[in-house]
């Protein structure tokens, strides 16, 4: 791939609605639940980036069957099951599906290899070769932490575990599900912050057997082993995209944004709980079973963010935009998750606000933002966005409704929404 510049140039206006891609929990689950069940699922509303064709890929190799017809997506999963191939199997930048395939390969007997990027393979798979391994999987990777490449020995005749995930991670808790599903008996997941539910509610919708109960922030999960059933699947928009654009419409100079059909799961939406913390004016208005987002122009102020509000940490590098335009100083508490994804956003997002003109320090896994007042008082820029779809739309966004930037890199996004700056542009 040929790396790109991206200049954006700032605007005083942003008007009009947007639709964000399928949120990518949702359209990675589609495909692998509908791949592991027996005949042909309907999926519409999948997600277009490069992150979740490389899990499409992958299950096609492993046997499954996909046709797209009239923007709809049909995946039929093999009569006998998914089966080990002798290709390497290629994850591209997706965390989400080099752990979570990690999970199903598990349960599928032979030996599977994972590879990636050179930013995926930076990233630690530890935290899911130890639950698997402990329900009989062979996981091998590089050093450690178990970097990919990871070969990966499966058996479809795992054990069950009862396992309690050291650090909030829906990722990690659906590989220990998915794996599940090919165990002789329960399988219990705990986790003491609640992440995202996507993976259970939709075994549930498949007819797998999955209890689910709260206690206090945290949440049990126990899953009965089975094959799930063929289903027509709806995603709805990514909440963690929308994020984007809520962020645009409230520190734009004269901006009413909104974003069409946005899945507003609890843990998905944290980010709008935070921005209305900070002052923002964000509605949500029910539309069927999702909901209208729409983001005005508004004065916003420094507050503390902890990592809990926010599970994935994905809207971190957005917030630090927003908390740059702020009166005030925003803590962002707990954010060292921020350290293992595509990039080290740790850094990347105080990089980002000191670009701006925003004054940044950090203590430990905590960092401060002394905002600026207003994006108007933003710095013109020039940065690299290092692999990372988020912080190239971080970037844009400040860029757009401060001073302008420049983006090297700014390819990266077609990983997750292929269409962002065509969006952004059409806002009027």
């Amino acid at each position: 791939m040929i790396e790109s510049v991206q200049h954006i140039v700032p605007r005083s206006t942003f008007v009009g609605t947007v639709s964000v891609p399928g949120d990518k929990s949702g359209s990675h689950r589609a495909l692998m639940i509908s791949a592991l069940a027996s005949g042909t699922s309907e999926i519409s509303g999948l997600s277009p980036g490069l992150d979740v064709a490389a899990t499409s890929d992958i299950l096609v190799a492993l046997g499954a069957t996909r046709n797209d017809e009239a923007g709809k997506v049909y995946v039929e999963g093999p009569s006998d099951g998914l089966r080990a191939t002798t290709h390497q199997l290629d994850c591209g930048n997706s965390g989400t599906t080099i752990r979570l395939m990690a999970g199903i390969v598990g349960g599928i007997e032979g030996s599977h290899v994972l590879v990636g990027d050179a930013s995926l393979s930076k990233r630690p798979m530890d935290r899911v070769a130890i639950p698997l391994e402990q329900m009989g999987v062979v996981v091998n990777g590089n050093g450690p932490t178990r970097t990919a490449p990871l070969s990966i020995v499966g058996s479809s005749s795992l054990t069950p575990i009862e396992y309690t995930v050291p650090t909030p991670s829906a990722q990690v808790k659906s590989a220990i599900l998915l794996a599940g599903l090919f165990a002789t008996g329960e399988t219990r997941v705990h986790e003491a912050n609640r992440t995202r539910s996507t993976t259970e509610d939709m075994l549930i919708h498949a007819g797998i057997s999955v209890e689910s109960s709260a206690s206090g922030d945290g949440r049990s999960v126990v899953l009965r082993p089975g094959r799930p059933h063929s289903r027509k699947w709806h995603v709805p928009g990514d909440p963690s995209q929308a994020a984007f654009f809520a962020v645009l419409g409230l520190i734009g100079r004269d901006a009413e944004v909104s974003v069409a059909s946005v899945d507003t799961a609890p843990e998905r939406i944290g980010f709008v709980n935070v921005l209305r913390r900070m002052g923002g004016n964000i509605e949500l208005i029910a539309h069927g079973s999702t909901h209208q987002l729409t983001a005005t122009t508004s004065p916003l102020v420094g507050v503390e963010i902890h990592s809990s509000e926010i599970p994935s940490v994905d809207e971190a590098p957005i917030l630090t935009v927003a908390a740059a335009a702020a009166n005030g100083v925003t803590a962002f508490r707990d954010m060292g998750e921020l350290r293992l994804k595509e990039s080290d956003r740790f850094e990347g997002s105080m990089n980002l606000a000191r670009l701006l003109g925003a004054t940044v320090w950090s203590e430990g896994d905590d960092y401060f933002v002394e905002g600026l007042g207003s994006a108007a008082a933003f710095s013109h820029f020039e940065i690299f966005a290092g692999l990372d779809h988020r912080m190239v739309m971080s970037s844009a966004v400040a860029g757009a409704a401060g001073n302008g930037c420049s983006i090297s890199g700014a390819e990266t996004v077609t990983s997750s929404y292929p269409q962002f700056f065509t969006d952004m542009a059409s806002l009027r």
